[in-house]
């Protein structure tokens, strides 16, 4: 028996074929056309070479990613893939792979997979973010994938940044359409365009490290806008444990530095909440879409 599951990113596509105890059975990447018609033939065509190579088909598909389904007439919204907004696309994934689909935004099967088997395993409430290109969060309680009654819950990066300075008032405008959204501080490409150098994130964090004064004092910046975008997800949730995903993850400083820099901005005179790196790093996208399935509706 075997989960399918399939992260549709806005650069690659992954699908995995995992067996009962998590682990991966075969899995195979492609790059993402940014064409409707071609996402979905994408998707069938990965799927089936999963499927294939696992030597066994799954009845139900998990999918991962960006945005979320409105309950108004589940068509796609907020996918920075823009070419899958006011589409049905779970519905025509379904159809084109000729089973059941299950789609859920990729932070939040990131945090479905590090709930159930990863940095977060041994916590009941866990909020995970992703930090790349864009900035998005999940919440899972008790490995229960909360989504809300507006299927919009964990959309953490769209929250605007915390206790502005005079300095980052009123702020850049954000692809949404709001000024000073999480999203354009707490992602690697936020850390790059506060930088101002023509760097990359991680070429910023490489000189922070080497010395250069610009890069660190960015680098400080981004670790104090990020605990206070965090400390705000403190106050409502009191997560057992924050887990990190994405290229930022990556930035060691980051677990180091950011529990104390949270601290002062919490309502609580004690914080012990741990800040971890996903444990499956970049696969926990596509595991957790393979765990939007119980294991019993599989193969």
């Amino acid at each position: 028996m075997i989960r399918i599951g399939v992260d549709f990113g806005g650069t690659k596509i992954e699908a995995a074929a995992l067996d009962g105890e998590g682990r991966f059975v075969a899995r195979v990447r492609a790059p993402t056309p940014r064409d409707y018609e071609a996402d979905l033939a994408a998707v069938h065509d990965l799927v089936a070479v999963v499927e294939r190579r696992a030597g066994a088909r799954a009845a139900r598909i998990g999918v991962a990613g960006p945005g979320s389904i409105s309950p108004a007439g589940d068509l796609m919204r907020g996918a920075n893939s823009t070419e899958l907004n006011n589409r049905p696309f779970p519905a025509d994934l379904a159809r084109v792979l000729a089973r059941p689909v299950r789609y859920a935004n990729d932070a939040n099967c990131m945090a479905l997979s590090e709930a159930v088997d990863g940095a977060g395993a041994d916590s009941r409430v866990v909020f995970a973010a992703i930090l790349g290109t864009g900035c998005g969060g999940g919440v899972v309680i008790d490995r229960q994938l909360v989504e809300g009654r507006n299927a919009f819950a964990g959309e953490w990066g769209h929250t605007p940044l915390p206790w502005p300075t005079a300095a980052e008032h009123p702020g850049p405008t954000c692809w949404c359409g709001r000024r000073n959204c999480l999203e354009l501080y707490a992602s690697g490409t936020g850390l790059a365009r506060d930088h101002g150098g023509g760097l990359t994130a991680e070429a910023v964090v490489g000189a922070a490290r080497a010395g250069d004064i610009a890069a660190a004092a960015a680098l400080d910046r981004y670790v104090d806008r990020l605990a206070r975008g965090l400390a705000v997800v403190c106050d409502i949730l009191d997560p057992d444990v924050i887990v990190l995903a994405g290229g930022m993850s990556n930035v060691a400083e980051l677990q180091d530095r950011l529990p104390a820099a949270i601290a002062p901005h919490v309502f609580s005179d004690v914080f012990t909440t741990p800040v971890r790196r996903a444990q499956h790093g970049d696969s926990s996208g596509v595991r957790g879409a393979a765990w939007l399935w119980p294991l019993e509706a599989g193969a």
